[in-house]
């Protein structure tokens, strides 16, 4: 397939934009770099270059285009992964949890190995964790008191929430960091519903600020 001018236009547009944020840019972000009032003709463009293998999308998901092959990017090879739903009793960094890779070394994070879940919602807005936001989180199944964490809850959605844990005696606790929401309480039994998938070690802002990056020191900036 020879590539039009302005299909070479779209792909460098994507291209650009996954190498700066790490992630593939949505059809409103590539019309307004480009200039374009509407998507309708950049429709076209877009399905060819899927066609023809040089673009590739991911249907539901908000990032949708990305160039296919290794990820463009200053990592030199390095990589966290993006993971969405997390099966129970499966291995956290399975390939079948994994949504897209982005191009940052987790040793910009003081880490050898970490994954990334998306932010949704509100419930962690007074730790400066918003809605849309990556949290980079370092594998591990025990952490301190008062330390953020990422945690699976038995029987629940299969998605990973970003709590406050505390254990205190018989219970674990999970709090947002938002008055707004009520502490998460596991008593007795109850405690072996709560696996920690890992600690909080950073934050990838979203789109409102993009491209910057908040290493947690220590306990965590956000403990």
């Amino acid at each position: 397939m020879t590539i039009t001018e302005r299909q070479e236009q779209v792909m460098n547009v994507i291209r650009d934009f996954q190498t700066r944020h790490g992630y593939g840019p949505t059809v409103r972000e590539i019309c307004r770099t480009m200039g374009l009032a509407s998507p309708g003709s950049l429709f076209k463009h877009l399905r060819k270059l899927e066609d023809e293998g040089f673009l590739r999308r991911t249907p539901g998901k908000n990032r949708t285009w990305t160039i296919p092959g290794p990820s463009p990017g200053p990592s030199q090879g390095k990589s966290i992964p993006l993971l969405g739903r997390i099966a129970a009793g499966a291995p956290i960094l399975a390939e079948e949890n994994r949504e897209a890779d982005l191009p940052v070394d987790p040793a910009l994070f003081g880490c050898d190995e970490t994954f990334a879940l998306t932010v949704r919602g509100d419930s962690m807005i007074e730790a400066h964790i918003t809605d849309g936001d990556l949290a980079i989180i370092r594998p591990q199944d025990q952490v301190e008191n008062g330390q953020i964490a990422a945690v699976l809850i038995e029987n629940t959605e299969a998605e990973a929430t970003l709590k406050i844990f505390r254990s205190i005696r018989n219970r674990i606790e999970l709090h947002a960091a938002n008055p707004a929401y009520e502490p998460l309480v596991f008593e007795g039994a109850e405690r072996e519903k709560v696996r920690v998938l890992g600690k909080l070690v950073g934050v990838i802002r979203s789109r409102a600020n993009p491209g910057k990056m908040f290493p947690c020191v220590g306990r965590g900036f956000f403990a």
